[in-house]
């Protein structure tokens, strides 16, 4: 099996890149965050490799770091999530965002990625709850701002700026670390309005 490749980066397809190591193009299937993030054509580039055998084929999964291959390996130990599902989700959610929307149960994150429905959503949130083990990495303040910690839960102006910020349209993890960093750096005490301007100019970044 391999589980890391390290080469040069030959060319981009839609959902794939080819990695050439020392002469052989590998064909690495890529979510679109990781191919974006990729360097150019004829740049050297390192990924963590899932290695899936199939009676009929090989396929390799390319990953930025070993958080998001674990998560795809995660997703997958779920009832109808398949490869191009796990990899839809990884395209529109970072491991920290992922771990986060785990740990809040926000079922319209997950629900935001092609291919996944209300119902798929919800059985991935609750069947990772206690499996998740990158939720352990999230920030305590983005989980405190989210109400996730009752003993520690964030004031009420934090609580009014994350639904300020969910109202317009924004996801509740996403609005949450927003305001967690507000909270950082202006003080336990900042009003609501405050939060709000700081927060939108967290997500604008």
């Amino acid at each position: 099996m391999i589980g890391k490749l390290r080469g040069v980066i030959d060319s981009n397809g839609e959902d794939f890149v080819i990695l050439d190591v020392n002469g052989v193009g590998y064909i690495v299937h890529c979510s679109s965050r990781t191919l974006q993030r990729l360097p150019r054509p004829g740049e050297p580039a390192s990924l963590a490799i899932e290695t899936q055998v199939r009676e009929d084929s090989i396929r390799l999964f390319g990953f930025a770091s070993e958080a998001e291959r674990e998560w795809f390996r995660l997703l997958q130990s779920v009832q109808g999530v398949g490869a191009k599902v796990a990899l839809a989700v990884q395209s529109i959610l970072e491991p920290s965002d992922l771990a986060a929307a785990i740990a809040l149960q926000d079922k319209a994150a997950i629900s935001r990625a092609p291919g996944v429905g209300p119902k798929l959503a919800a059985r991935i949130v609750a069947e990772l709850k206690d499996k998740a083990p990158a939720i352990g990495a999230v920030d305590p303040a983005f989980l405190r701002a989210a109400g996730a910690d009752d003993a520690k839960a964030a004031s009420g102006a934090a609580n009014d700026a994350i639904s300020a910020l969910v109202n317009l349209g924004y996801g509740r993890p996403q609005a949450a670390a927003a305001v967690a960093a507000g909270v950082a750096a202006l003080g336990e005490d900042a009003p609501t309005a405050a939060l709000i301007k700081r927060g939108l100019k967290e997500l604008a970044q």
